[in-house]
């Protein structure tokens, strides 16, 4: 198939697939007229490579992976650099929640304003934690929230 059928057939562009080959993960073959052709697998094969992308792989990384993923075999170094990738991109997603939680007391000073001067931080304490909880807050009792310095009282 020709690099538009596949780049409908997969969900992505034509540059995303012409970026899969320069990074060694797509081997196309080439018509005399240097046309792209794909096989009928590329499809799996550019799905695959998309759900890795969104885990947080790199190209490189990928395209170590992939013939493992063929062989449906990893050797233990491939193995250990998939639990070191799982390990960052835990630590990335809690770094978010931690924002996530400074701009829900953000949320909270900024609909439920007091007389207080601006807090010292946004980890949530006794203030912001009044803000959390006021009525109509989208915050729910059952956040764990970090400790942190406040507001003076």
């Amino acid at each position: 198939m020709r690099i538009g059928e596949l780049a409908e057939r997969a969900g992505v562009s034509t540059r995303a697939l012409r970026y899969y080959e320069e990074q060694l993960l797509l081997s196309p073959r080439h018509t005399s007229g240097g046309q792209r052709v794909y096989p009928e697998t590329a499809v799996d094969r550019v799905k695959i490579i998309q759900q890795l992308y969104a885990a947080g792989l790199s190209s490189h990384l990928i395209a170590e992976l992939l013939p493992a993923i063929d062989a449906r075999s990893m050797g233990p170094e491939l193995l250990d650099q998939l639990f070191h990738e799982r390990t960052r991109i835990e630590a990335k997603a809690a770094e978010l929640q931690a924002a996530s939680r400074r701009l829900e007391v953000l949320i909270g000073l900024a609909t439920h304003p007091d007389t207080q001067s601006c807090p010292a931080s946004l980890y949530p304490g006794p203030i912001a934690a009044r803000q959390i909880d006021a009525p109509g807050s989208s915050a729910g009792t059952d956040t764990e929230l970090p400790t942190g310095s406040h507001a003076p009282a």
